[in-house]
Parts: structure tokens; sequence; C-alpha cells
């Protein structure tokens, strides 16, 4: 395994833990983001992504290798889903293993925040009332991403 990946299948969590075992590691963080049935008010139905794959890619290697820097952890790792996802299936993994609960929750927590910032990845919302929407994302705006494709203004 890669240490940022993007897949389009489930992400099979078993698997991406135990990649992350180490024996000189005492504590492991691991955060998952699942598919949510509503947002802002407005029940939802499914989520779909789409995401740039080669700068997702280079940046989300570049956020994992900060973490390891900034906090000295051993071992990072992080996989987010492209495509349709339904309610409760898990959209994006973090984990991290270090020889301490401290620096493994600040660099997990630190690793998730920073990709929801910086990756090049869009979100469409389905509704229960049958419309679908690419969801706004301010601090990625903030940050320099543009709208969606087929939401940038002509």
């Amino acid at each position: 395994m890669k240490n940022f990946e993007i897949t389009s299948s489930p992400i099979d969590l078993d698997t991406f833990r135990n990649c992350l075992v180490d024996r000189s590691c005492g504590g492991y963080a691991q955060f998952e983001g699942w598919v949510r049935d509503h947002n802002e008010g407005q029940p939802v139905l499914r989520l779909e992504y789409e995401i740039y794959e080669p700068l997702a890619l280079k940046e989300g290697e570049r956020i994992l290798a900060e973490a390891r820097e900034r906090f000295g952890v051993t071992r990072a790792a992080a996989v987010h889903r492209g495509g349709l996802m339904e309610i409760t299936e898990a959209a994006v993994v973090v984990g991290v293993a270090s020889p301490h609960r401290q620096e493994a929750f600040e660099a997990c927590r630190y690793v998730i925040d920073q990709l929801k910032v910086r990756l090049p990845i869009w979100k469409k919302e389905h509704y229960a009332d049958g419309r679908a929407e690419w969801v706004n994302c301010q601090r990625c705006a903030e940050h320099g991403h543009p709208p969606h494709p087929r939401e940038a203004p002509l």
C-alpha cells in the first residue's frame, strides 16, 4: 500500500489498519469519515466525489510526510474514495502509528484537516427530493481550489 491512495472501491478498514502495525509503536489513531444522511437540514441519500488524481496523490503524500516530520510519528497513511457512495460508507480514512498516543492523535487530526482543505476534491450531494448539487466548499475556495468544473462561470 502506498501512503496515500485514491480508490473507487469500498475501503477495507482491516487491511488498512494492518498495513500500519509496527512493533515499535504503542499508539495508533484512526479517523473514518462516513457518508451521513443529512447536510444543512436536507436529507441526503448518497454522495459523489470527483477527484483530480494527479494533484491529489502528490499533495496527499506531501501532507503525510509533513505529519511524520512535524509529530515524529512512525507511520501515517490515508485513503480517499472517489465516485458514488451510500450512507454510512467510509469516504476517507486516516491512520497514524507512533510510539506514544499523543503524537498519533495530533498527527491524525492534522492529516484529516489538511486533506479537507488542500486536496482537489469536489463533493456532490444527492438529496431525498431528487435534486443533486455540487457542494460549495468555502474553506477549499479560501485555499485556492476552484469550484467544480461544471459549476464554474464561463
